[in-house]
């Protein structure tokens, strides 16, 4: 739609209440003055049309230093001061916190000047042009609404976390209005339905087309005036009980007490921190939970831990299947026979029924592993001292105990979690990111200073994407290091899109009285971009931040351990989409594909992050520069393939609970989550789950991914395919070689969303039979098996 979020109002088209309350504001136009004031004039040609690649060397080394060198960051940093103030990331009108309000207020009336010419839309030429239109007015909204929502969870600022959030909220309730306009669903509709228009688009246009056709009608555009009421009113609720149940997920039991002469095996000073009296008190929801099922010799305190970790409270309960119950009324009341039905309609998967055959596939292919995985913790238990706990036989609380064991047999030194730091600073693998980029695709991560007001924290490097054939092509915000308040989930945002900017708009920003340099500046914020010859046009520059958690250090850089640096590569995947994925249309931009092929770009790129010929590239000690031991590495990696089979089945019982949940069950008056859990489990689980859990009511994801939680398992078979077929299949060298990243980027990633997935996947592998899709190809990908890295 036009953005494709919540859908709960049903009101006119036209939001008089809410360019009324921005006009309450200061004029749009006064910030602006004051910012324009203090610029000495437009950009530079290098900085506006691209930028140099002739200094590759020192780029590279100012790379690693930016984030390693406190010293060498407070020198290069120091140019930032004396340059023109701006905005936030760069967008001229966020230089106060006033300044949200005036952006909301010229947005809003961009909007509504777009809506009123598509409206007008009579002849055949205008319905030519009603896509681009229409993606315009998306990309205005989303300007607001993705920055802002971005800025009220990461400024530290509270006056500009408040007026991100005002500017939030205005902008959001609009979208929804628009999002039920009935003559927006007209006039594409009109358009799509017209021979001679729809043969006048691109491809891209036709998927943008169709996307905004079906995301309508999802959202009962189509529907009588009271069963459209009640689609709204049903939407509402969802996303409040949906939010509720994932802010108030509780165990049915939140302590557990132990004899403490109960607690041998567990660590000690955790178990002296946690006893008391001779009585050891345990967190069912903490940390110390989890190691007690890891290392506790007790059988019996393990069984009673696991059954409380794995036992929802009733309202948490409850709030689920409410949550589940109005899904499926949703959908009947939109014509579909499911929940799964309605949202997998525009997804790779078309079906529920094409996700249960991709996932009967991957357990059928991950079974054999997962029994031998269970024959090597039998052998452990039965040579256990202990044999009064179920000899021959696995149980679920015995799984997690005797895997541990069977780790602690490997290389204890390997095992040791910052063994491989010293070898990975946060500077030396974003250096290797950017050499590996460069080796591949023909781009690399630049460092620039910023202007005072373009970050939100000291702690922020901007990075410049430049191509070696298209110069600069995106801004990247890189926000890694930990500080109070700050969210410590890893984390990509997209910012700003991809977008061709229509001559038409150039035309209508000089009809206007805007304080800008030139009518580029006026319509993309005063925010960077590109031209592109080719097209005789300018395109706005993908802007994204990235964040992660990393804990600073002092007197040395910051050294990640390996898992740290898999997250640097995935979320750097999901970067690289939106650098390459740079399509005329926003839409379609980059990460704006369908769900289940958003992760494969991030999953691909784990395997990158594993293999010696990459990690050669710049893995090296941080004091010596002594380079990586591969065997260490080979090791290390031994202990992830050794738990692999039991975390990808863990994962696909997740999935094929969450299809049950979102089923024609979830309709049924007598419908009961916890037995659909039990049922699924034992059916499938390789160990038994207990009678008496209830897990399901700590599945948080059920709610925002909704009947597409397969999509990560998905991406993960296909990226094991990718990574085999493509960039492994003539030598173990294939992962920096240029003609694989070409082939890659030129089936996949410059694609982002604008190309349907199977034809991306057909492509690259080189496999026609996959163009199509469908049941059968879904089942093939679950045939491939996940082969995570370093398998």
């Amino acid at each position: 739609m036009l953005k494709r979020l919540a859908r709960q109002s049903a009101v006119p088209w036209v939001c008089q209440r809410c360019i009324q309350h921005s006009q309450r504001q200061r004029r749009w136009n006064s910030t602006i003055s004051q910012a324009v004031a203090r610029d000495p004039g437009p950009p530079k040609a290098s900085r506006l049309y691209g930028l140099s690649t002739a200094r590759a060397k020192e780029d590279d080394d100012a790379l690693r230093n930016i984030f390693d060198s406190s010293s060498f960051w407070d020198d290069f940093s120091r140019a930032s001061k004396n340059k023109p103030p701006t905005g936030i990331v760069g967008n001229r009108y966020l230089s106060t916190p006033e300044g949200f309000a005036d952006f909301v207020t010229i947005t809003l009336q961009r909007c509504n000047a777009l809506v009123e010419k598509v409206a007008r839309a009579d002849t055949v030429e205008a319905y030519k042009g009603i896509v681009k239109e229409l993606d315009r007015l998306s990309d205005l909204l989303c300007r607001v609404i993705d920055l802002a929502d971005f800025v009220r969870g990461t400024h530290p600022d509270r006056k500009i976390q408040n007026a991100a959030h005002r500017a939030y909220a205005i902008m959001f309730q609009y979208m929804n209005q628009l999002n039920t306009t009935t003559v927006l669903n007209d006039q594409i509709s009109k358009a799509v339905a017209t021979p001679e228009v729809w043969d006048s688009w691109t491809e891209q246009e036709r998927v943008v087309a169709n996307i905004l056709v079906e995301d309508f009608a999802r959202s009962a555009i189509n529907l009588p005036e009271d069963t459209r009421q009640r689609f709204v009113d049903l939407s509402g609720e969802i996303a409040d009980v949906g939010t509720e149940f994932t802010e108030r997920m509780s165990p049915e039991t939140s302590y557990l007490k132990f004899d403490s002469k109960k607690m041998r095996g567990l660590e000690p000073n955790m178990a002296r921190a946690l006893t008391k009296w001779g009585e050891t008190k345990v967190g069912t929801m903490n940390h110390e939970a989890q190691m007690a099922l890891r290392y506790v010799e007790d059988a019996d305190v393990r069984r009673e831990i696991y059954m409380a970790v794995r036992t929802a409270n009733k309202p948490s309960i409850t709030r689920l299947e409410t949550m589940l119950k109005s899904r499926a009324e949703l959908a009947k009341l939109s014509g579909y026979d499911t929940f799964a039905h309605m949202t997998l309609e525009n997804k790779m998967a078309k079906s529920p029924e094409a996700v249960n055959q991709f996932l009967g596939a991957l357990i059928a292919d991950n079974k054999h592993k997962v029994g031998q995985e269970l024959e090597e913790l039998l052998d452990l238990k039965k040579a256990d001292a202990l044999m009064d706990n179920y000899p021959d036989r696995i149980n679920a609380w015995d799984r997690y105990y005797y895997t541990s064991k069977l780790l602690s047999s490997m290389d204890t030194k390997i095992r040791t979690p910052d063994f491989l730091s010293a070898y990975f600073s946060i500077g030396t693998v974003m250096q290797g990111l950017s050499r590996l980029f460069d080796r591949l695709y023909g781009i690399r991560l630049v460092p620039r200073e910023t202007s005072p007001g373009e970050v939100w924290d000291d702690g922020v490097r901007r990075l410049d994407v430049v191509s070696d054939t298209d110069g600069h092509i995106a801004v990247l915000y890189c926000d890694l290091f930990s500080r109070e308040g700050k969210t410590p989930n890893p984390a990509h945002f997209t910012l700003r899109c991809s977008r061709e900017i229509l001559a038409s708009e150039l035309e209508e920003m000089n009809q206007l009285n805007h304080p800008f340099s030139s009518p580029v500046e006026a319509a993309t914020d005063g925010m960077p971009v590109t031209f592109n010859p080719q097209t005789n046009s300018y395109f706005q520059l993908p802007t994204i931040a990235l964040i992660c958690d990393f804990s600073r250090q002092r007197l040395r850089p910051t050294l990640l351990n390996f898992n740290d640096v898999r997250t640097l590569f995935h979320e750097m995947g999901h970067a690289l989409h939106s650098f390459l994925g740079r399509t005329s249309l926003q839409n379609v931009s980059g990460t704006r594909c369908a769900t289940d092929f958003a992760e494969l770009p991030s999953v691909l790129m784990e395997h990158f992050a594993s293999c010696p010929s990459v990690l050669g590239l710049f893995a090296r000690h941080w004091e010596t520069d002594a380079p990586l031991p591969m065997a260490a590495l080979e090791k290390r990696l031994a202990i992830d393939i050794k738990t692999q089979p039991a975390e990808t089945e863990a994962q696909i019982l997740l999935a094929m609970l969450d299809q049950a949940y979102h089923s024609s069950l979830a309709a049924s008056p007598d419908f009961d989550s916890t037995k659909v859990y039990h049922d699924v489990y034992n059916m499938h689980a390789s160990i038994p789950e207990p009678a008496g859990t209830a897990w399901q009511g700590f599945f948080g994801h059920l709610f925002g991914y909704g009947a597409t939680y397969y999509s990560y398992l998905f991406d993960r078979a296909i990226a094991g395919k990718i990574w085999r077929d493509v960039f492994q299949k003539e030598s173990k060298s294939g992962s920096i070689e240029r003609a694989n990243g070409e082939k890659y980027k030129e089936e996949v990633l410059k694609w982002g969303g604008g190309r349907d997935g199977w034809k991306c996947i057909a492509g690259v592998l080189g496999d026609e039979r996959l163009a199509q899709g469908g049941e059968e190809a879904m089942k093939e990908v679950g045939r491939w098996g996940v082969r995570d890295p370093g398998a």
